[in-house]
């Protein structure tokens, strides 16, 4: 079975989105490698990132990490005239020792076969690279890159967080896909709606070789459909926050309609 949604499906943006995200990497240098052979190599890089701040994503996609719960206190117990001591007041809230929890990342890299220079980077973002502690070391990291004469091409799907590309008039969209090229700073962008298809996604090499290409929509069905995903996943829930707007509600519940 494939997923129901035209383009990107909002219900792997949850508790299985490290299963996706890495599966997608690999997909998506499957893909790329014969098409930049021999010249080039693609290669996954795994970074690491301990994300300071699990709580943020307890119950989307950390499960098992304990919620803060804010208790009622019960009305007091009357004190005996006869005793002097006090019952204590029951505490406003209990809170659980949160540990960072141990994020790993994959980049795919497109790399010169010849000297092993990095050409391209590939980042499809995590929950940590969207939001404090960590969005702005990964800002760093990107122009880090791109000064260094290496093209970058972002692929964000996932819908809540900060977007790491900050541009005023950015067009208002689920899902964005950024690609800045080392020698003109310019980016081009690709906006995408639930309603809307993945899009086909060039990918820069070494000048006056030309881009290849990859179709991100079928990489998506590709994992869905090797990991079977529809086996995890009700679609008569609300998918993972944030809620979308009543019209994208509606749309979607007419879609899910044919697999209730």
């Amino acid at each position: 079975m494939t997923t129901p949604f035209p383009g990107m499906d909002p219900f792997l943006e949850g508790y299985l989105w490290p299963d996706v995200h890495g599966s997608l990497a690999n997909v998506i240098k499957e893909f790329i490698a014969p098409l930049i052979s021999p010249k080039y190599v693609a290669r996954t890089e795994l970074y690491t990132v301990d994300d300071s701040s699990p709580e943020e994503d307890v119950g989307i996609m950390y499960p098992d990490v304990e919620v803060l719960r804010r208790r009622k206190s019960p009305p007091p117990e009357p004190l005996s005239f006869d005793t002097d001591i006090a019952v204590a007041t029951p505490a406003t809230t209990t809170i659980p020792a949160v540990f960072s929890v141990e994020v790993r990342i994959p980049v795919i890299e497109i790399r010169d076969r010849d000297n092993n220079q990095l050409i391209t980077a590939i980042e499809i973002l995590s929950p940590v690279n969207k939001r404090k502690p960590g969005l702005e070391p990964y800002r760093a990291k990107r122009k880090n890159l791109v000064e260094a004469g290496v093209h970058f091409l972002e692929i964000d799907l996932l819908r809540r967080g900060t977007r790491p590309f900050a541009y005023p008039y950015l067009p208002k969209a689920h899902y964005l896909v950024t690609l800045v090229r080392s020698a003109s700073w310019k980016t081009e962008v690709w906006a995408v709606d639930i309603k809307e298809a993945l899009p086909v996604l060039p990918v820069p090499l070494k000048s006056p070789d030309p881009d290849v290409t990859f179709d991100l929509g079928k990489a998506l069905r590709t994992i869905y459909e090797r990991n079977l995903y529809h086996l995890s996943i009700d679609y008569q829930q609300s998918p993972p926050p944030p809620p979308f707007s009543d019209e994208d509600q509606s749309w979607m519940d007419n879609l899910l309609k044919s697999i209730a």
